[in-house]
């Protein structure tokens, strides 16, 4: 489904990525953990290129892209790569001039140019599948952090991308609303979305997980199941990691 193969990113003298390489397989959820500064956001974002590689390989099922420095990649095959994901920020980022049932069929409007009813009737569906229909008509800034995020959910779903991607889903949210958004993620993981995502919160990794990819200093440390990864890690790095965050997750 998503490959990368040795990515490298540098933001001046700040070597940020280096060489990594990971599969994210079709189906499951791969998780992005590392502390802050450990490249997982960065790599996460190379993934839909709202940072281009320095050099690397991305691939996400049938559209691929060859980077080496200082060449050029052409903005088709950037859109081209783009438009197999769907984007879940860590601050919402919802249009606060348009209701949440408008903000999840802004994209199918203006990018995909769908007929309206069409659009609208989706952005139902989901707003329905993230647990908001009773808030299809109101303004972002009248719902809670949980359920903007959860409209940015149903958004992200809305064009049916290949896979999603979450950058610190619930690092904005205050223990109770994260829930809301670990549920709502859960449930898709149970349907067989294919996910990436960058987090520090081990309550969402443990939680909804297939795979695991543990970064440090821009390189991959250690990957596996979420259970061997969290159980029984191998590297002395990781098992510090986690020893770190296990209190965020009652007996794990």
């Amino acid at each position: 489904m998503i490959t990368l193969e040795g990515i490298h990113k540098s933001f001046g003298d700040n070597h940020v990525l280096r060489g990594v390489s990971i599969t994210v397989p079709e189906g499951g959820v791969t998780a992005l953990i590392g502390a802050s500064g450990s490249g997982k956001s960065t790599l996460l974002r190379c993934v839909n290129l709202l940072e281009i590689p320095q050099s690397g390989d991305v691939r996400i099922d049938d559209a691929a892209i060859h980077f080496t420095p200082g060449g050029k990649v052409g903005q088709d095959a950037i859109l081209a790569l783009r438009r197999k994901t769907g984007m879940v920020f860590q601050n919402f980022q919802l249009f606060p001039h348009l209701t949440a049932l408008e903000n999840v069929m802004e994209g199918l409007l203006v990018v995909l140019k769908w007929p309206r009813e069409q659009a609208r009737q989706r952005a139902l569906e989901l707003l329905d599948k993230v647990g908001m229909t009773a808030k299809v008509d109101a303004w972002p800034s009248s719902l809670s952090g949980g359920q903007q995020q959860r409209v940015a959910i149903a958004r992200a779903l809305a064009p049916a991308p290949k896979v999603l991607l979450c950058d610190e889903p619930t690092s904005a949210l205050d223990p109770q609303l994260a829930g809301e958004v670990v549920e709502v993620l859960a449930q898709l993981a149970r349907e067989g979305t294919t996910m990436l995502m960058a987090t520090h919160d081990l309550r969402l990794a443990a939680t909804i997980a297939s795979n695991v990819v543990f970064l440090e200093g821009g390189e991959v440390v250690e990957t596996g199941s979420g259970s061997a990864v969290f159980h029984h890690p191998r590297d002395p790095r990781t098992k510090l990691f986690v020893s770190t965050l296990t209190a965020q997750v009652s007996g794990l």
